[in-house]
Order: C-alpha cells, then sequence, then structure tokens
C-alpha cells in the first residue's frame, strides 16, 4: 500500500545514542535537558524571539487564544483542519466563517472586514499547505479594528515569506510536529510570538500555571512535551535539508507526470521559499476528483480529500455561505508525498491518474 504520507524516520543509531543520554539523565519529562535543547534549536531555526514547544499543534492553539483573553467571534476559514475550528469553539468562542480565495486556497482578506462586528476579538486564519496567507492585508484589517491574529501554520515547517520565517508574523503562530508533518517529533507543537509579555503567560500555562514548587501564577494546562519526543525531533532536524530537497524533487516530478492534464494547483504567495510539504491537486469536477481517487485506492494508493469537508459544516457551529471552499473540499486530493516515495512509485500514480481521467 502506499499511504498519502508516512513519518520520516531518521538513523536509528542516532535515536539510540539519544535514548542512551536520556537513560543516564534519568529524566523523561518536566522541562529537561533534550526538551530545552529542542526548543532552542527550532527557535534558533526560525529565528523566533520567543518560541514554546507542546504536546500537540492543538494544545498550541488552545493555549494561544486562551492567553490572548479571546471571547466573542473570531474570524477564521473553513478551509483548514478540524483543529482550527475546534479550538475556537473548545475555548468559548465562536468562529465565524469567510471564504477563501480559491487561488491560493486561504482566508480572502476581501472577505474578512465584512464579517467583523463588535463581538469581533480576532482573526485564526491558516497558511494552507505552506502557502502564506496575505500577512500585510490581514494585519492592516487586523490594526484599524483592534483584533489579534494568530496564525494556524501548522504545515509551515521551512517555509520563509520575504526572506523570514513565516512563523515571525501576527501576535502568535502555531505549529504542528505530528508524525505526519514535513519535520516532526512523533507527537508535538510549538507556539512562536515576538511578545514577551505574552510568552511569559503561555509559558505559565504550558505547565499547569506552576510558578516554582507549590506556586501557581496562571490556569493552566498540561501542554508540555517530553525527553522522548525532544530527542526524537532534535535528530530529525538535523535531516531538514535532505527532507525538504527531497519533497521538492517529488513535487517537480509530479509536476512533469501531470502537465498534460487540466489538474489545477495552488497558486504560491510571491516571495515565498516555499517548503512542498504536501502536493494537492484540484479536479475539474467533484465526479473526476471521486474517479481518479478510487481507481488509486483499487491499486491500494490511499490520496486524501485534505481539507474535508469545509469546516463551516461542522456540525457544532452556526450556517455560513462557503462556496468557494466548499467547492474545493469536493474536488481536491492531496497525492502521496512522504520521504521514501520511490521514482517507480509516483510513475505508478502519474500513469493511474492519467488512465482515470481519460476513461
Amino acid at each position: 500500500m502506499i499511504p498519502v504520507t508516512k513519518p520520516y524516520f531518521p538513523d536509528l543509531t542516532e535515536i539510540k545514542k539519544a535514548l542512551d543520554e536520556i537513560w543516564q539523565n534519568e529524566w523523561i519529562t518536566n522541562n529537561g535537558p533534550y526538551f530545552q535543547r529542542y526548543e532552542e534549536e527550532l527557535r534558533d531555526f526560525f529565528s523566533a524571539e520567543h518560541l514554546l514547544v507542546t504536546t500537540n499543534g492543538t494544545i498550541a492553539l488552545q493555549i494561544a487564544i486562551k492567553a490572548l483573553g479571546l471571547t466573542g467571534e473570531i474570524i477564521t476559514t473553513p478551509f483548514s483542519y478540524v483543529a482550527t475550528s475546534s479550538a475556537i469553539v473548545w475555548e468559548g468562542a465562536e468562529p465565524v466563517y469567510v471564504d477563501i480565495d480559491p487561488e491560493t486556497f486561504n482566508i480572502d482578506p476581501l472577505k474578512i472586514e465584512q464579517a467583523i462586528t463588535p463581538k469581533t476579538t480576532a482573526i485564526l486564519a491558516t497558511h494552507c499547505f505552506g502557502n502564506p496567507c496575505d500577512v500585510d492585508a490581514i494585519a492592516a484589517i487586523a490594526q484599524k479594528h483592534g483584533l489579534r491574529v494568530i496564525y494556524d501554520a501548522a504545515h509551515c515547517f521551512g517555509t520563509n515569506f520575504r526572506g523570514e520565517s513565516i512563523m515571525n508574523f501576527g501576535d502568535v503562530s502555531t505549529l504542528s510536529l505530528h508524525a505526519t508533518k514535513l519535520i516532526h517529533c512523533g507527537e508535538g507543537g510549538a507556539i512562536i510570538t515576538k511578545d514577551s509579555e505574552l510568552n511569559k503567560k503561555m509559558w505559565y500555562m504550558r505547565n499547569f500555571g506552576h510558578d516554582g514548587p507549590g506556586r501557581f501564577q496562571e490556569v493552566g494546562v498540561n501542554g508540555k512535551n517530553s525527553e522522548l519526543h525532544a530527542a526524537l525531533g532534535s535528530v530529525v532536524l538535523r535531516d531538514m535539508k535532505q527532507i525538504f530537497a527531497k519533497r521538492k524533487d517529488q513535487s517537480e516530478r509530479y509536476d512533469l507526470l501531470l502537465q498534460n492534464t487540466k489538474l489545477r494547483k495552488q497558486r504560491i504567495h510571491h516571495s515565498t521559499d516555499f517548503n512542498y510539504a504536501y502536493y494537492p491537486v484540484v479536479f475539474q469536477s467533484g465526479e473526476s476528483r471521486a474517479r481518479v481517487q478510487e481507481a488509486l485506492k483499487q491499486q491500494d494508493i490511499l490520496a486524501r480529500r485534505y481539507f474535508y469537508p469545509s469546516l463551516s459544516s461542522l456540525p457544532y457551529v452556526s450556517d455560513f455561505d462557503t462556496p468557494l471552499s466548499d467547492a474545493l473540499a469536493d474536488t481536491i486530493l492531496c497525492l502521496p508525498l512522504f520521504h521514501t516515495l520511490t521514482d517507480e512509485d509516483q510513475q505508478r500514480i502519474g500513469g493511474i491518474i492519467l488512465g482515470a481521467l481519460a476513461a
């Protein structure tokens, strides 16, 4: 079987070295030396002023919303993974969906301002598949209306915009380091901000609000991560150049294989150094998407409708009209893309797609 993604597995010898050190330290969690080292490595990679490693990307969103004190309505995108919306609802706020730009797949800034009400407190936008949102337009809207900005940057490891990491925009950016992501630590996430006071608040929130033994500064949760996860993440991080290069090569190979079709690709924002985290293609209709998906499935190849469904259709949110997101959710497939995917695998996938489209 060829899945849509697989975790990157680094050299086992290096993992064993890390485990030996952890065993010698006899320290598994609670801000151990590997955790501190990994946090610093990520901070340096993003040239971030402040970065906190968390249990996962979802808890990172939840902590960000809580730390910013967001209530009322949060304007967000319907085309993202469910965690973007569920974090808003979980923290007692209401997601307000505005439609997307059908070319970039990101939230459409032209529609954001129309959705602002006296109850609006923030904008939570997703850099979809690692493609930067229109951060200038969103910043201008937020400043005009006194709103906070959170970027769900789950897909954005390695994406730079105008020469700096896309993580360094907005009040807060959140990252996923889940096993399915480009670079991972098994299960993990991170919160990035330029605001030192906000970072301090989130630092407490990540660890039950502890301010030393028997003292509590903030309401908090268990949002920290372990030495085992940090060790894996640190070893994976050493291989990032070859991981990025492999994804770029694989994406360009798909481009060649599918160049004579009418499949549409995402338009990447200008001034972007892209990370090639995913390979989404958009079909002319839901019927042709379903036909290709089934043809691949019959050959044990799992392409994914990513993202589906459009989040404005979730059963626990209010109804919103988002026809562009709905249409994209019906016609998009992400093709298999992972480090051990071979040239032969891609040739086979391309041939099946071409055959199904011609049927």
